[in-house]
């Protein structure tokens, strides 16, 4: 590696990552390098080895790594420099980031537009203050994902799984295949917090129960997990005194929630929303900071692999006109805002001039969900741009409602544009 000043620099090379990458080369940017910590290209995808990925982009139901080699086989065949086995140690506002490997010892990477595509990270049981001992058999899902369908361990034979995110549900199934015995899934909301279909494929298939308003009131032994002590909770999430149960397990699995990855982010000064712990962006995945985008779970945490892809695209094709410069400042900014049962909306601020050329697809979560009809609406100065309608909305299904070119009339001379999800 000889070249240390790029065009376009994508940070992570999961999903968001290598699209973002693919996307730069192909609108201009000359010099593109992707840098991964992992010793291979794909991220999470490569331990995700069921199926479900690429239904949208490809219109083919693939497993995970096969979704990936796509990507990276454009890469390679596009010519984008990678950077493998490297860990980021910082980014500055300028663009500028200093990473370390065993073959290069410490560098520094100038880049004229930087995509940052770290991904989210796993709660962990610290993060959600679990009561009780601490012996070993307490793992998050993905931790045991990757163990399973990577590396060839089983980390148990017994399971508890706490919270009913998709990767807790999926490794209920995987590890059933593998013949284990999965007691059930124990969730503190009154309602799944995962996909439906997750639900429906994953737990109901296999017999496995789902008990909702259930969390985990102690962790039980001394050198391994022997069992947990499950309780009912009430609408304030404390527990209910004569509810708790003993459940006999080697292995209790975390599946509470993902986080952004945005320590780097942070460095290099970047606005970051409290809601999705993620960054503000606007329709490109621009940041507060010029030249640095954002893309995928970095920004908020997705549902579908494709949506990520697509966000992916559009970060590293705004990289890539920012680096030609190309990618004009625009005084006319709309903000999106979140409206009635409307949890967050991504992206924070839109160009009406850019959706005048072109759709903008706005996605959201929902605060609570609504088991019944919906109208999800767009609305700007109390009057109504466009609104489409819905069987239901539940907080682990994202929401997607796109503007297109023909409201942009009813939007321009706006500020603000409000998002509401109402029952029909």
């Amino acid at each position: 590696m000889t070249n240390l000043h790029y065009d376009v620099v994508v940070v992570g090379s999961g999903p968001g990552g290598l699209a973002a990458a693919i996307s730069a080369r192909q609108n201009g940017a000359e010099k593109v390098l992707i840098i991964e910590r992992d010793i291979e290209l794909g991220g999470i995808l490569l331990q995700c080895i069921h199926n479900g990925f690429g239904v949208e982009v490809f219109k083919e139901d693939l497993p995970g790594p096969s979704y990936a080699q796509r990507f990276i086989q454009q890469v390679h065949d596009l010519k984008i420099d990678t950077l493998l086995d490297s860990m980021v140690l910082e980014a500055t506002p300028d663009r500028r980031l200093f990473i370390t490997n065993r073959k290069l010892g410490i560098r520094e990477i100038q880049a004229r537009a930087l995509v940052f595509a770290m991904g989210c990270r796993e709660r962990t049981r610290a993060q959600i203050r679990l009561p009780g001992s601490r012996p070993a058999g307490v793992y998050t899902a993905g931790t045991a994902q990757r163990w399973v369908n990577v590396e060839g361990y089983m980390p148990g034979k017994r399971f508890v799984i706490l919270g009913s995110g998709d990767i807790g549900m999926i490794m209920a199934r995987r590890l059933t295949f593998e013949g284990a015995k999965v007691e059930r899934v124990l969730e503190i909301m009154p309602y799944l917090s995962g996909l439906t279909r997750n639900y429906v494929q994953c737990l109901q298939d296999f017999d496995i129960p789902l008990q909702l308003n259930h969390t985990v009131k102690r962790i039980i032994g001394n050198n391994r997990v022997e069992a947990i002590e499950a309780a009912a909770v009430d609408e304030q999430r404390r527990i209910i005194p004569g509810s708790e149960e003993i459940i006999p397990c080697d292995t209790l699995l975390l599946s509470v929630g993902l986080i952004p990855e945005n320590e780097l982010s942070r460095q290099a000064g970047v606005r970051i929303d409290p809601v999705t712990a993620g960054a503000f962006v606007d329709s490109r995945f621009h940041t507060s900071v010029p030249g640095i985008f954002s893309a995928g779970n970095v920004v908020h945490v997705y549902d579908l692999v494709d949506w990520v892809t697509q966000a992916g695209l559009a970060a590293g094709k705004g990289a890539a006109l920012f680096a030609q410069g190309k990618l004009a400042a625009s005084d006319k900014v709309v903000r999106t805002q979140a409206g009635e049962n409307v949890r967050y909306i991504v992206p924070h601020t839109f160009d009406p001039d850019l959706l005048a050329e072109e759709a903008i697809p706005l996605q959201m979560r929902v605060k609570q969900p609504i088991e019944a009809p919906v109208w999800v609406e767009a609305v700007c100065n109390g009057k109504s741009v466009t609104r489409k309608a819905l069987p239901y909305a539940r907080p682990g299904e994202m929401v997607t409602l796109n503007l297109k070119p023909d409201v942009v009339d009813s939007i321009r001379e706006s500020g603000t544009l409000t998002v509401n999800i109402t029952e029909r």
